[in-house]
């Protein structure tokens, strides 16, 4: 029927407001015919009027609730579009501020890099300049190095025949040993010499430290400006970067500042301090050649002032000259006898240690073969201690052949050395008698010329 029937089971319907809409019934209410029914009024206690139609009623939304609902929708959308707007605003102009610091950054890290490369610059090429001073100055230092060096080699001939002349003299017999005036004078030059090589020693370890400390500060310098060469090239490619560069990429751990890295002010206090030691040393070398050239010309002078003062030479030392020589070749002999004797004894024992060779292998692959006896087989008896101490007997042995043979070697390089060492002062003694015999007055007409003695030659 079209009516539905109202009574008690209606009223236990829950009453719970529907979320959407409700399902439709099955048999639309226009296709059944209308009847009209008329419903008893019941306005007593027990009247259950209006109950019929409250499970529709509870089921749907209130007009003004629907208002409301929609309403709201409005409003979230409204307000949903307002923020989205605003933080598309705000996001645009973040972006924009962001874009224009980083530019300005990067411009000003760019500028900064500029005037970093115009200091690495600067000290680069004072220290480059030092460099080529330090290395000028310690050339022209190692030329009045070369200087003393041949006027001390130039003082071995006048030294060596004014020995030579007053040992000859102490040969002389009576009556001619007498103290004269050629003895005084020959004295005189001797003494001259021995100083003039004592003070030229020294000028020349003192100008050796000097090239050393020269090519030490030229080398911190060099150090310095190699360092500086590369940060420049490391700073003017930084500077050479930008944000279409293909080479870039993300390096996070380098934003860091080193524990190590010195500042503005110790880096060029560096510089500076390297410049101005190694200032100090050239102005140092500077005045030790002038120094040098003062030496040379005042010694050049002495030497030949003395030499016109020595007219002549007399006899040789050849006794004593011939005695050393015969001694030197005697005792060379015995140590060519040595070094036979010491070869054939290195000989006999590399192959005495050889020989040991065969013995070894012996014990070893015994006792590697018995290493693969089987099970309880593999016994610790006599056989194998004895095997054991076999080995270890021919390795101390070997070790003492080895020592010895090492002991014997050195010798024989001792041996080698002392002959070398003979042979080297019998051809010094044979030069000495010749020069005694056949040279003394033809020799003195070769005394070195004031140019030699200077160090020129």
């Amino acid at each position: 029927r079209a009516c539905p029937a109202g009574g008690p089971g209606a009223m236990a319907q829950p009453r719970v407001l529907l979320t959407k809409d409700p399902a439709p019934q099955a048999i639309p209410a226009s296709d059944l015919p209308m009847e009209v029914c008329e419903v008893a009024v019941n306005t007593g206690p027990d009247s259950s009027s209006g109950l019929a139609t409250a499970g529709f009623r509870t089921a749907k939304y209130l007009l003004p609730e629907w208002h409301q609902s929609n309403a709201d929708l409005y409003h979230k959308a409204f307000a949903g579009c307002e923020q989205a707007e605003r933080g598309r605003a705000e996001a645009k102009e973040l972006a924009e501020h962001a874009a224009a610091t980083a530019q300005r950054a990067q411009q000003d890290s760019t500028a900064t890099l500029g005037q970093r490369l115009q200091d690495i610059h600067f000290w680069k090429t004072e220290l480059q300049k030092e460099i080529e001073d330090l290395d000028a100055e310690t050339g022209l230092l190692a030329a009045q190095k070369l200087r003393l060096e041949r006027a001390l080699d130039a003082t071995e001939v006048p030294y060596a025949i004014a020995t030579d002349n007053l040992q000859c003299r102490e040969r002389r017999q009576l009556p001619d040993l007498v103290s004269d005036e050629v003895e005084r004078e020959l004295l005189k030059e001797a003494e001259l010499i021995r100083n003039i090589q004592e003070l030229l020693k020294r000028t020349l370890m003192q100008a050796g430290n000097q090239m050393r400390l020269n090519r030490d500060h030229k080398e911190i310098c060099e150090t310095d400006w190699s360092d500086k060469v590369e940060t420049y090239n490391i700073d003017d490619k930084c500077g050479r970067y930008s944000n279409q560069s293909t080479n870039i990429q993300f390096h996070p751990s380098s934003v860091k500042f080193e524990e190590s890295a010195s500042t503005p002010e110790t880096w060029a206090k560096f510089s500076h301090d390297n410049i101005y030691r190694a200032e100090r040393e050239k102005l140092a070398s500077i005045n030790l050649r002038a120094l040098i050239d003062n030496i040379l010309h005042d010694v050049s002078e002495d030497l030949r002032m003395q030499c016109a003062a020595v007219n002549e030479a007399f006899a040789k030392r050849c006794e004593e000259l011939d005695d050393t020589k015969h001694k030197l070749e005697h005792h060379l002999k015995k140590i060519c006898k040595e070094i036979g004797d010491q070869e054939a004894n290195i000989a006999a024992l590399k192959q005495a240690i050889k020989d040991k060779e065969a013995p070894m292998k012996v014990a070893q692959t015994r006792l590697y073969d018995r290493s693969f006896r089987p099970n309880v087989e593999l016994c610790r008896d006599e056989a194998q201690f004895r095997l054991i101490s076999e080995a270890e007997e021919l390795t101390e042995s070997i070790e003492s052949l080895k020592k010895k043979l090492l002991e014997s070697e050195q010798f024989l390089r001792n041996l080698e050395d002392t002959r070398m060492n003979l042979e080297k002062e019998i051809a010094v003694k044979t030069n000495s008698i010749f020069i005694d015999r056949q040279k003394c007055m033809a020799h003195r007409t070769r005394y070195p010329v004031v140019l030699k003695l200077a160090g020129y030659h």
